[in-house]
């Protein structure tokens, strides 16, 4: 089996509308959002970072499985970015009306911040840090900002309480993607 190299830019970007994932389990991963409320998404944050920083040390944290699939190093920068970006929407919402969230090309992203060659020590310190300040965010959204909203460029709108389920499932999803054939 030949080895792929972290810069191969083959990947096939992912332009499929994930908004699915608030009405029904994903088929893939499992994951049910609607089976929690808003009030345990920090435990959830903080349960999924907690399992990023194994991965991040395992040998072949470089090795894409196929030229169409990121890298464990890979799915784990995006996640660590996911948390950022995460971060900076739930603060739009809470702090104007109804706000516009800019577009984020999460695969050029990818190339750009040349994630397969990143390092993992730092990547997993990154990561773990981003994640503790987005639960810390959650944690501290009142009862009566959970209606609030704000929308995509491609018409998804979301409350601050849709907005958090519909994050959730990303990395949780990409940690399954990571830790599925490690089983």
């Amino acid at each position: 089996m030949t080895t792929n190299t972290p810069d191969d830019d083959t990947i096939v970007p992912d332009t499929k509308n994930w908004t699915w994932v608030l009405e029904r389990a994903c088929p893939e991963c499992g994951m049910d959002t609607s089976r929690f409320g808003f009030r345990e998404l920090p435990g959830l944050i903080l349960a999924n970072a907690a399992a990023w920083p194994a991965v991040l040390e395992r040998a072949d944290v470089r090795e894409r499985p196929d030229p169409q699939t990121w890298s464990p190093l890979e799915y784990a920068a995006h996640v660590r970015d996911v948390f950022r970006i995460f971060d900076v929407r739930l603060r739009l919402v809470l702090d104007e009306d109804d706000p516009a969230f800019e577009n984020w090309d999460q695969d050029a992203t990818a190339l750009e911040e040349r994630y397969g060659e990143q390092d993992p020590k730092r990547v997993s310190v990154e990561l773990v840090s981003a994640a503790t300040v987005l639960a810390a965010a959650f944690e501290r959204v009142p009862d009566e900002a959970l209606t609030r909203t704000g929308r995509r460029s491609d018409g998804a709108r979301f409350t601050t309480e849709t907005l958090g389920r519909y994050f959730i499932h990303d990395p949780v999803h990409h940690l399954w993607d990571v830790t599925r054939s490690q089983s």
